[in-house]
């Protein structure tokens, strides 16, 4: 019998002791031994279609089945809070208040963010408001569904209002452009805005080191524990849990690594926390390598490429401190400094013909996700070249890193031209594309030869599309 993967939201990703032990006692009930962690920072768990009663008996959970009314997850960078750089005035206290204010369901994916941190994305969600350096003030930055670009609010939005704002834009269903969205936030009365005096200036810093017993301050310390095929042991889980409560640790946090966080254990207690790993046979130090990656959930061949790429930077003794990397399912673009996309279908046979996995690897510019722009690295390449590539690109990052370099978040369009492109035709199932200047050797279509001249039995050459459902795109080019 089939099942589907059913979700656990965990707003801003910090939850209970006592809320993951009931987690996990439905877990139990369901037959399992373990769950998974989302990318943002929800729990997910495999239910069978005949086990939807022992989940009705947990209402509080609100669990959500794929088949119902999607609610996002609300994401927070409280888990970095008091752990990594951060903004003076925003405080692990402060985002609990927030987050109080978000009690309504939303089928939109709001971020609430520090821009001094870099474990938790700045702008993965419709809604996301990240932190200015004017005391209890944030930006907005707006991606509704349907809009081509983000585009920012004008105004700087008091942490008191943010649930009201959010509310509101979530009420519409939805907004067509900047102006009405002004206009639903406007219908609220005595809101407290200010008026944009800056762009928003994002400092490059590496990506962290989340993982191990690492102190806090003086007399304390914070864990990070992370597992390789993101099935988290129920056994192990309800034993920190425990452990939590006996040390009253009111909060764990989930990180969108597929990992989580346990701060401010006492010092007096460390040995308790090391026993704990100790008993369950817990590696806590893992490679940076193995550390920073995205996958999706319950993928056992992107968790299979991962393995294999893992190895092969580690035979070559090759660093990637600092380095995001995801692969990608379908348009899910993870929030990496490098992606790898993989072709549909990603392998198997066509016509009675083995066809091997290929792959399409991304680079975000400066290696910088907050850029949200990604400029194609290599196209259709096989596994072994694919390690090859990306120990190449390393080494760039290595040769390009600078660590005073600025990414600045611009507040509104600025007047300059429009930047070149060129049409181009893309496959409206796979979104594979057809350039007329490339032609495609492969299937003796020279270069330069118009989208109009190709045969009328031209099929996309990843997924086999008929020519008639391929839609004309720009392409923009990049000027140097």
């Amino acid at each position: 019998m089939t099942t589907d993967l059913h979700r656990v939201s965990v707003r801003g990703g910090i939850l209970a002791p006592s809320e993951l032990l009931t987690v996990i006692e439905l877990a139990r009930e369901l037959g399992l031994d373990g769950f998974h962690f989302g990318s943002r920072q929800d729990i997910l768990f495999p239910v069978r279609p005949d086990q939807a009663e022992i989940v009705g008996r947990y209402p509080r959970l609100r669990v959500e089945s794929p088949a119902e009314g999607h609610h996002a997850n609300i994401m927070s960078s409280y888990v970095a809070a008091d752990i990594f750089p951060s903004t003076s005035w925003l405080t692990s206290s402060t985002y609990l208040y927030i987050l109080e204010q978000f009690s309504f369901p939303t089928p939109l994916e709001i971020n609430l963010t520090d821009p001094r941190q870099r474990l938790v994305p700045l702008f993965t969600g419709h809604l996301n408001f990240v932190a200015s350096d004017e005391e209890d003030f944030w930006y907005l930055y707006l991606k509704l569904p349907g809009w081509p670009e983000m585009r920012t609010l004008p105004a700087l939005v008091h942490s008191w209002d943010l649930g009201r704002i959010a509310g509101s834009i979530s009420a519409a269903g939805t907004a067509e452009d900047l102006e009405e969205v002004m206009t639903l936030i406007h219908a609220n009365e005595n809101l407290n805005l200010r008026d944009l005096q800056r762009d928003l200036a994002i400092t490059f810093r590496p990506f962290p080191y989340y993982e191990g017993m690492n102190r806090l301050d003086g007399d304390h310390y914070w864990l990070g524990l992370y597992w390789r095929n993101n099935w988290y042991g129920l056994d192990f889980m309800a034993a920190a849990c425990e452990l939590c409560l006996e040390h009253r640790i009111g909060k764990l946090n989930i990180t969108p690594w597929k990992s989580f966080i346990v701060s401010g254990i006492p010092e007096s207690e460390r040995l308790s926390w090391e026993k704990l790993l100790g008993r369950f046979g817990i590696n806590a130090r893992h490679s940076s390598l193995e550390l920073n990656w995205h996958l999706p959930v319950a993928d056992g061949d992107a968790l299979e490429l991962k393995r294999y790429l893992v190895r092969e930077f580690d035979r070559r003794d090759i660093s990637t401190y600092g380095l995001t990397f995801g692969i990608s399912r379908g348009r899910d673009v993870p929030f990496t400094s490098i992606v790898i996309e993989r072709e549909m279908p990603s392998a198997g046979y066509v016509d009675g013909f083995a066809v091997r996995p290929l792959y399409t690897l991304k680079c975000a510019r400066h290696f910088d996700p907050n850029t949200r722009e990604y400029a194609e690295y290599a196209r259709r390449v096989d596994r072994s070249e694919l390690a090859e590539l990306m120990v190449e690109i390393s080494q760039l990052y290595f040769e390009q890193l600078n660590e005073r370099l600025e990414q600045v978040i611009e507040s509104k369009p600025r007047n300059e031209a429009p930047p070149p492109s060129r049409s181009v035709h893309q496959c409206g199932h796979c979104q594979s594309v057809y350039d007329p200047e490339l032609g495609e050797p492969d299937a003796d279509i020279l270069p330069g030869t118009p989208f109009s001249e190709l045969p009328p039995d031209y099929r996309c050459w990843t997924c086999g599309a008929q020519k008639d459902v391929f839609l004309t795109i720009q392409l923009t080019l990049e000027v140097h």
